[in-house]
């Protein structure tokens, strides 16, 4: 790392909260409930797409364009909100955000076709990578810069909540309700954390370093393009891995889908366990953190290829894979403040994009590695891919 970088990243103090101002942590839960809202509105079709084939009257395929729509959006957003709203007071720019998500839910529940569908799930994918850019620029203004990590684990214990809770909720509440009520609870939800950010963020003046000048700045850092690379290498390779887990699952083990189902919920118990002790380690010893949790993550999947045949170290691997992707987002997006603490809308909004590009990746990599090789192959290709991405990420990490 140069030593430029370093210089600025140690001395971040302005730019990331100050040591003397009170922390607003009733704001930061308030970022953490929106983005529990988003996520949950985001994975809901998981749980929900053949009965929303079947309404709409469109094959399973095309309704799971809502997904692909919603993650084309948030990378579009992610990368230019903080350009397109140079100006604006950063609270308003979350309300509005949230309260997109709101007309979002409620728009798909009322969708008479897939086309209308299809446009609402843009909205939320514009709410969800503006959100999510912004996320840590805001929480940087609400806490010391000392418990940024802390912070910003809360905020994901949002996303940790809404990977573990949205689906299956989805599931029951769609058999008992029907789908078009469940975004109507979506909807609902996010009602309440427009609620709380209205009565709880305080006014939050827009950096004075913005615009598409400070995104290109940021893009040319030549750590900042590694560190890129190395969050891609590692959320690439886990979902590389995990949008194929099943059959990789079932072609290591006997366990059925009852036993796949009971995996999946020890991988996310682990994930909410590693959110929670992400922030406080990235705190203290952020070289550790972004080395830790990324290993963890490709461990597990050797450990899951390696003793599949054995239940207890299937279910031991899966624990530990999702410890370590639990700490990842907060580990790297505290990564980013440290690198680049005057232009953390940029930093942010870039590594949100990063991340949407590996899951994209991952996906397709992933389907060629199980057509092409085997099931297991890419539990094997996404733990190096981890563990290289870990490697070159506790090079840059700046000291503090």
């Amino acid at each position: 790392m140069s030593s430029t970088s370093s210089t600025s990243a140690t001395g971040s103090a302005p730019a990331t909260g100050t040591t003397h101002r009170p922390a607003s942590w009733a704001g930061v839960v308030s970022l953490g409930l929106g983005i529990f809202a988003i996520v949950m509105a985001e994975f809901l079709p998981a749980s929900l797409l053949p009965r929303m084939a079947d309404d709409l009257g469109v094959s399973a395929g095309a309704a799971g364009q809502s997904v692909t729509a919603t993650a084309a959006a948030a990378v579009l957003s992610a990368l230019s909100i903080a350009a397109l709203l140079p100006r604006a007071d950063r609270r308003r720019v979350v309300l509005a955000l949230t309260a997109l998500a709101v007309v979002s839910s409620l728009a798909v529940a009322l969708a008479p076709n897939l086309a209308v569908l299809l446009v609402a799930r843009l909205l939320l994918g514009v709410a969800l990578g503006g959100f999510w850019a912004m996320a840590t620029a805001v929480v940087a203004h609400l806490v010391p810069a000392d418990h940024l990590g802390r912070a910003l684990t809360v905020v994901n214990t949002g996303v940790s909540l809404a990977t573990v809770a949205a689906v299956p909720l989805g599931s029951w509440l769609g058999e008992v309700w029907g789908w078009r009520q469940v975004f109507v609870l979506g909807a609902g939800v996010a009602v309440l954390a427009l609620l709380v950010q209205a009565a709880t963020l305080p006014r939050i003046a827009p950096p004075p370093v913005n615009g598409t000048r400070a995104l290109g700045v940021t893009l040319r850092s030549g750590v900042v393009l590694l560190g890129l690379l190395a969050v891609l290498l590692v959320f690439g390779g886990h979902f590389g891995a995990f949008t194929y887990l099943r059959p990789a699952v079932e072609s290591l083990s006997p366990i059925g889908p009852a036993g796949t189902a009971a995996l999946l919920l020890v991988f996310g118990v682990a994930t909410a366990l590693g959110t929670a002790i992400s922030g406080p380690l990235a705190d203290r010893a952020l070289r550790a953190a972004v080395l830790a949790f990324p290993v963890a993550l490709g461990a597990g999947m050797l450990l899951l290829h390696a003793t599949g045949g054995s239940t207890a170290g299937l279910f031991a691997a899966a624990a530990l894979w999702g410890l370590g992707f639990g700490g990842v987002p907060t580990s790297v997006l505290t990564w980013g403040a440290r690198v680049q603490p005057e232009r953390l809308e940029q930093i942010g909004g870039l590594i949100v994009t990063v991340c949407n590009l590996g899951i994209a990746v991952g996906g397709v990599a992933g389907g060629l590695l199980v057509d092409g090789v085997s099931a297991g192959a890419p539990l094997v290709v996404g733990a190096v891919a981890a563990l290289a991405g870990a490697a070159l990420l506790t090079s840059l990490s700046p000291r503090r």
